[in-house]
C-alpha cells in the first residue's frame, strides 16, 4: 500500500482529501506545515507527497527544495496543490522537481487521487525501465 503525505494548513481541505486517498486504499500521513511536513518525509519515507505551498513558516517552495536536495527525500515524487495558479509559480514549481502541479480550485478530491495514481504508476514505469 503506497504511502502518501499530505502537507496542507487548510484542516477542511487536508481532511477532505486525507479521507479521499485513504478511501482509495492509501495510507495517509499529514503535516499541517512546511516544518513537520519536512520532518515526516524524512521519518515516513512516503511514496507520493502532497504540497501546498502557502503554509505557516517554511513555505512549500522551502520544503520542495530540501526535499528534492535531500538524499533520502529527493526521489519522492511531490505533487503541488496550490491556489498560486500564475504560470511563474507552476513554471518554478516544476523546475525544482515537482512530478506535477494542481490548481486547487481545478481539481476534486477525486482527480487529485487519479493523479495520484497516475504520478506512482509512472514512476513504477520509469524505476522498472531504469
Amino acid at each position: 500500500m503506497a504511502k502518501i503525505l499530505i502537507i496542507e494548513d487548510d484542516k477542511f481541505l487536508r481532511e477532505l482529501i486525507s479521507q479521499k486517498v485513504a478511501r482509495e486504499g492509501y495510507e495517509v500521513l499529514d503535516a499541517v506545515d512546511g516544518e513537520s511536513g519536512l520532518k515526516m518525509a524524512q521519518a515516513e519515507s512516503p511514496d507520493l507527497i502532497l504540497l501546498d505551498l502557502i503554509l505557516p513558516g517554511m513555505d512549500g517552495f522551502e520544503v520542495l527544495s530540501r526535499i528534492k536536495g535531500d538524499e533520502k527525500t529527493g526521489k519522492v515524487p511531490v505533487v503541488i496543490i496550490s491556489n498560486l495558479g500564475q504560470k511563474d509559480d507552476v513554471d518554478k514549481g516544476m523546475a525544482m522537481g515537482a512530478a506535477d502541479y494542481l490548481i486547487k480550485a481545478h481539481f476534486t478530491p477525486g482527480e487529485i487521487v487519479e493523479k495520484i495514481a497516475s504520478v506512482l504508476s509512472s514512476g513504477k514505469d520509469s524505476a522498472a525501465a531504469a
